[in-house]
């Protein structure tokens, strides 16, 4: 049996779960999400809880029993708190503003880049003295701001050697030495 699995998903107060034709729809304070789900795992609601059961042992209905859980719970935590990821631009004249769903970055190109979010993604940009800028991505969808975060990301990787680009805060960069001065 998976460990994950098998765990029930709790339903706070002001949550609704359906369940309907292998699609779980979750509505909560923060929005509303849907799922589309394996028609073969058998997903109840019961004593304000979501229990998850596979048919068999087959190892597709293994994997995908935890997977399944796992999205739902997601999704539960995302209508009901949400998830937020703060990402820390490193690098000298990097800079970040927001205006809407529209992100500006400086990040020591010839250009400015423009970053145009889904509507289910807040963003707030940050900037204090003496310290790096900051981009804050607020939603209740967690594989959307993960994909958000990974394409911001991807436009300029942290580096190893002076630790240069967008990273997330909290994280540590692996560092490496430079050249070796004159080995003779």
């Amino acid at each position: 049996m998976s460990r994950i699995g098998k765990a029930p998903i709790a339903i706070p107060a002001g949550v609704t779960v359906q369940v309907n034709d292998g699609v779980v729809t979750v509505k909560g304070p923060k929005g509303e999400l849907t799922q589309k789900v394996n028609p073969e795992l058998d997903i109840k609601i019961e004593d304000g809880q979501v229990v998850i059961s596979r048919p068999s042992d087959a190892r597709e209905h293994r994997a995908q029993h935890g997977l399944y859980r796992a999205l739902i719970n997601n999704m539960v935590v995302g209508v009901s708190t949400g998830y937020r990821k703060e990402m820390e631009l490193v690098g000298v004249g990097y800079r970040a503003s927001s205006e809407g769903q529209v992100l500006e970055l400086s990040l020591g190109f010839s250009h400015a880049i423009y970053i145009k979010l889904p509507k289910e993604v807040k963003v707030e940009a940050k900037t204090e003295r003496n310290k790096n800028p900051l981009i804050i991505l607020e939603s209740g969808d967690k594989q959307l701001l993960g994909q958000v975060c990974a394409k911001i990301r991807s436009l300029r990787k942290p580096e190893p050697y002076k630790g240069k680009g967008i990273k997330f805060v909290g994280e540590v960069i692996r560092r490496k030495s430079g050249k070796s001065a004159g080995a003779k």
